[in-house]
């Protein structure tokens, strides 16, 4: 059976946050799984960098976890700080910016394409 959490070592301890470098002006990823009901995202990204507004089609969960970053959802700022998590709903209009450099892991639960 192929292993369904990529590009990360099995069976051994790590930190997250160490799996990532923040680069100079970047947003950077490592995709660590990507199934039809579920993605599971690591994000690095440089101070005042980010991603603009735009929504997903499931349940989105982001946990900070080194760190400052801005989640604004449907336009109300949340800052995280490492160890705290932030959910969208499906759909909701959210945007991502480092307050400093920010690694956070994002995963977005998809509904069933039946």
């Amino acid at each position: 059976m192929s292993e369904l959490i990529k590009n990360l070592p099995h069976s051994t301890t790590l930190t997250l946050a160490d799996q990532l470098s923040v680069q100079e002006g970047q947003v950077s990823s490592l995709t660590l799984a990507q199934q039809p009901g579920c993605k599971v995202t690591l994000f690095s990204i440089d101070t005042d960098e980010g991603m603009s507004s735009h929504a997903a089609p499931g349940d989105a969960l982001i946990l900070c976890l080194e760190g400052r970053g801005e989640i604004t959802i449907e336009g109300v700022q949340h800052v995280l700080l490492p160890g705290q998590s932030v959910i969208m709903s499906a759909g909701a209009a959210h945007a991502v910016r480092a307050l400093e450099p920010f690694k956070m892991l994002l995963t977005v639960v998809l509904p069933d394409q039946a």
